[in-house]
């Protein structure tokens, strides 16, 4: 488990910026999104997009616009999802103890909306933070420079 990044644990009555309900989410995100964002699925490795897109700009929250990685952040980790060595700014992202799978590990979500982006790992690049944030490309959004 990750412990020394600088975001916040999410608390049990935890209240979000922007707020919807099911059948609103539901209507603003494609079935694949909705299962990652909100029912905190996984999308199979290297079936992404963003997971080879090396161009500059910034991924954003899906479900909500948020600003969470730069590309200057991104690495390519082998792992098959989109990777990061730090996000753009801590405040950005939550984090919850995630046990399931007879795991633990530390879940990612976006701040603004609560929505399931992956998951935060230390073997990341050493000579950078040596953090690994593992996310599913369907939970971003990516902006071109």
């Amino acid at each position: 488990m990750v412990t020394e990044t600088k975001h916040q644990e999410i608390k049990k009555d935890q209240k979000y910026e922007v707020q919807k309900s099911e059948a609103e989410w539901q209507k603003t995100l494609s079935p694949e999104q909705y299962n990652i964002l909100r029912e905190k699925g996984t999308e199979r490795p290297f079936t992404s997009d963003l997971e080879e897109n090396y161009d500059g700009g910034t991924y954003t929250c899906a479900a909500c616009g948020n600003s969470l990685f730069s590309s200057d952040g991104k690495f390519d980790s082998g792992c098959g999802w989109p990777s990061f060595f730090e996000a753009l700014d801590p405040t950005k992202i939550v984090t919850s103890t995630d046990t399931s799978y007879g795991m633990v590990r530390t879940e990612i979500m976006c701040a603004k909306c609560g929505g399931h982006l992956g998951h935060i790992f230390n073997d990341g690049p050493k000579d950078k933070t040596g953090l690994r944030y593992c996310v599913n490309g369907k939970s971003l959004n990516f902006q071109k420079k």
